[in-house]
């Protein structure tokens, strides 16, 4: 019996190299403490935020790549792709946790005392020989490294889901779900080490991430992507307008009861309503934004392009990008207002620099990998 063949590689989608440049913009932005610009990013006006976004469209890619992958070379050349990104993923992290940790000593000892204690690195300063190991379990998470750990977890997962997906389709969602809302009850959590939580919990964010991968995975072996229906664009944009209408009210711009927001938006866990507001986004932008338009190719959209085909490498710069500039408004608390305006602008165009240079590197056919 003749074999099916590999379903062939399909298009970049423009759309996605946008959306994560702009999510990687956005996330620098958030880790400028107190930026004015905050109030330009879609996390101020709704209740998920970039991180959402960013954990999704790497499930939605990586879930792709692994069924083209399992598909010409079989399982065993799929998973062992993954194996290998994972890894790399996961040097990458102990790489930036090892750098970051350097700086924010340093910084601690000669410019920001405190700073150390600020940021949640006391266990490694005062026992490194338990902190350091306890790292590498990933179960450590000082301020802002936490994202880079759900994906290694997500993405050690990802071959047996899609594996289960081969056999059963979507009923391999209700396992993660069922995870998920156990998290939500509270009966089950991922611990967190040296006296700091797990800034993303795997046991709850693995559901986002592989919602992504089934799409990725459907949208490559049916050459289809989302249906575009008017009553799922209605319940979308429903979703995202009580999204609106919670913050205008925290932010006190309108009159309205008392909603405690916060307690339906613990982002740790990855709370239902932040769920449920990053899928409506993800469908609205997939619905109502066309895969190619002239605006992307003019150099705003060229740049947020470059900026999303490099995200990691972007990612990872722009945590450091976005310490000296909060570090600079510390040190000058009276001048902070204009440092705003000069740094996060000078910050957004380093990065986008950044990814300018890496997409030269490509092109001349350095080994410079892409995020993805």
């Amino acid at each position: 019996m003749q074999r099916p063949s590999p379903p062939a590689r399909p298009p970049r989608d423009l759309r996605l190299d946008i959306v994560r440049g702009w999510m990687q913009l956005s996330i620098f932005i958030s880790h400028v403490a107190g930026s004015v610009f905050a109030w330009g990013i879609h996390a101020t006006w709704g209740l998920s935020d970039s991180s959402e976004q960013f954990v999704m469209l790497s499930g939605l890619t990586l879930g792709s790549v692994f069924t083209l992958k399992a598909a010409r070379g079989g399982f065993a050349a799929g998973r062992a792709d993954m194996l290998r990104r994972t890894l790399r993923l996961y040097t990458t992290h102990l790489t930036v946790f090892a750098m970051f940790a350097a700086l924010v000593i340093a910084a601690s000892m000669r410019l920001l005392p405190g700073e150390v204690s600020r940021l949640g690195w006391d266990w490694l300063v005062q026992m490194p020989a338990l902190a350091v190991p306890a790292a590498a379990t990933l179960l450590y998470q000082p301020d802002q490294m936490g994202i880079l750990p759900v994906f290694v977890w997500c993405m050690l997962a990802l071959p047996g889901f899609l594996w289960l997906a081969d056999r059963i389709g979507a009923w391999a969602l209700l396992p993660s779900a069922l995870l998920h809302g156990a998290v939500q009850l509270g009966w089950v959590r991922t611990p967190g080490l040296g006296g700091t939580g797990v800034q993303f919990d795997p046991l709850a964010w693995q559901l986002l991430y592989l919602i992504g991968a089934y799409v990725g995975r459907h949208a490559l072996l049916t050459g289809e992507g989302l249906p575009r229906r008017r009553w799922l664009v209605a319940a979308a944009a429903l979703v995202a307008l009580v999204g609106l209408w919670a913050r205008l009210v925290e932010h006190g711009f309108i009159p309205g009861p008392e909603l405690a927001v916060s307690a339906f938006m613990h982002k740790e866990t990855l709370a239902p309503a932040r769920l449920a507001h990053a899928l409506a986004l993800a469908y609205l932008v997939a619905a109502l934004v066309p895969r190619e338009a002239p605006w992307m190719a003019r150099p705003v959209g060229g740049a947020l392009a470059a900026i999303g085909r490099h995200s990691l490498q972007v990612f990872c710069v722009g945590l450091f990008l976005a310490w000296g500039v909060t570090a600079a408004m510390r040190l000058r608390p009276a001048a902070a207002g204009w440092l705003d305006l000069l740094l996060v602008p000078a910050g957004a165009l380093a990065l986008a620099a950044f990814a300018q240079l890496r997409e030269r590197w490509r092109a001349r056919g350095a080994p410079v990998r892409a995020a993805g």
